[in-house]
């Protein structure tokens, strides 16, 4: 099951931004990556209350990668038949409902996962990381696929993601069952409506830990959509142009996920021994360096520092994503886990990655494309880094805000206080 979410996924997340600007669509990466975060505002917390009150988990995942496959289809015809013509509204549309389909089943997955392995006596701390692995291997393989291919350039790559799609859609329903809340005596609008997860907001430490998810969130989709593009525009510098980095940039990115199998790994330790503040200051600087190793790193002599971004990437987004995910777990009632799972996604990939996609799309616009457009002797590759330098000093602000206002005393027995 991960390993088919994640290969969804990875057949176009780190390659669009390179298809978008091949077809004169490069201005609109920001959007695209956008839209991921503002149906991730909505969708998963909706997926996930539904799946506490009325259609198991398992079953739901099937049906919303069945949904997304078929408007990613769409989208993948349109690209074929517009070819370099196509425009923003004949292709966006139909993107947009497939991930807005799409971005709910991370949530549903993990609740999916927990519930199976609760059912079988197993410590989620332990027993999860190692299967999520298979996620990081999934998205790796997607990305091989469309590097080696070629589809990396072009549509075709979204072709890939709704053959994953349908033949996971299929596979969910053989998944163990996930219970329902059969509850009819619930009469509040709160209970009634599956809104209970929300009122962990009352929680000072849970309200706190979901602001700063808001805000590490931010940098979640940032490199997922510039990195492939931000690299491959070294291939307008003659001495670039033939180097690896250049000619399979997807492939070079793919380290990051390479680094994260690794990472996940350490995850049980590292909770168990640091607990969770500790484990996402080391995420939140991790994020500082994958950014401002691109700031300084280039295809050829530099290309250690781009390797080196890759490798830190995995404990940039392991130690956040995953690791706040377990939190959430453990901290909430088996009744509204799915909802909760759901907010946290809410924050991240919701409020989080929409608000810094767009943030990162205009700082990539102003610093870089929109200077290209008026004059097009500008040299962008001396622009690109003072992007990655901005993305860099955010999460160090926020490292630091993190450290001063999250209050926590890890108890080494247990994950949460």
């Amino acid at each position: 099951m991960n390993f088919l979410i994640f290969a969804v996924w990875g057949a176009y997340l780190c390659s669009l931004g390179v298809y978008l600007g091949n077809v004169n669509m490069g201005v609109n990466i920001g959007s695209f990556f956008a839209i991921q975060g503002i149906v991730s505002l909505f969708m998963p917390a909706l997926m996930g209350i539904v799946a506490d009150k009325w259609i198991p988990a398992q079953k739901l995942l099937g049906i919303c990668h069945g949904l997304s496959a078929i408007f990613m289809t769409i989208a993948g015809y349109m690209g074929m038949k517009y070819g370099n013509e196509i425009t923003f509204g004949q292709l966006f549309p139909y993107y947009t409902l497939s991930v807005a389909f799409f971005m709910p089943t991370i949530a549903l997955g993990n609740s999916v996962s927990y519930n199976a392995l609760t059912q079988n006596g197993l410590d989620t701390v332990k027993a999860y990381p190692p299967i999520r692995v298979f996620g990081t291997v999934g998205f790796i393989i997607s990305m091989w696929i469309v590097d080696l291919t070629g589809f990396k350039e072009n549509y075709m790559q979204l072709f890939v993601s709704a053959i994953w799609g349908v033949i996971l859609a299929v596979y969910s329903f053989t998944l163990p069952n996930c219970p329902i809340n059969k509850d009819k005596k619930s009469t509040s609008f709160v209970e009634a409506f599956g809104l209970k997860a929300f009122t962990l907001f009352k929680n000072k430490n849970m309200c706190i830990f979901f602001i700063f998810s808001f805000l590490l969130g931010m940098c979640l989709q940032v490199t997922n959509g510039f990195a492939g593009t931000f690299i491959g525009d070294f291939g307008k510098i003659s001495a670039y142009a033939d180097t690896f980095a250049v000619k399979h940039n997807i492939m070079l990115t793919s380290l990051s996920q390479i680094s994260e199998t690794l990472c996940i790994l350490l995850i049980p330790i590292c909770l168990k021994r640091f607990g969770i503040k500790k484990v996402m200051l080391i995420s939140m600087f991790a994020w500082v360096l994958r950014f401002g190793f691109f700031g300084l790193g280039n295809p050829s002599e530099g290309v250690w520092l781009f390797v080196l971004s890759m490798i830190v990437y995995g404990v940039a987004f392991d130690f956040f994503n995953i690791s706040g995910s377990l939190f959430v777990d453990k901290n909430t009632d088996v009744s509204i886990r799915s909802s909760a799972q759901g907010v946290f996604m809410m924050m991240t990939n919701g409020l989080g990655a929409t608000i810094g996609s767009l943030c990162a799309g205009a700082i990539v616009n102003h610093y870089v494309y929109n200077p290209q457009q008026a004059d097009p002797n500008f040299d962008i590759m001396s622009a690109w880094p003072t992007a990655w330098y901005i993305f860099a000093g955010f999460s160090f602000v926020v490292a630091i805000l993190f450290a001063v206002i999250f209050k926590y005393k890890h108890e080494p027995e247990t994950i949460i206080k």
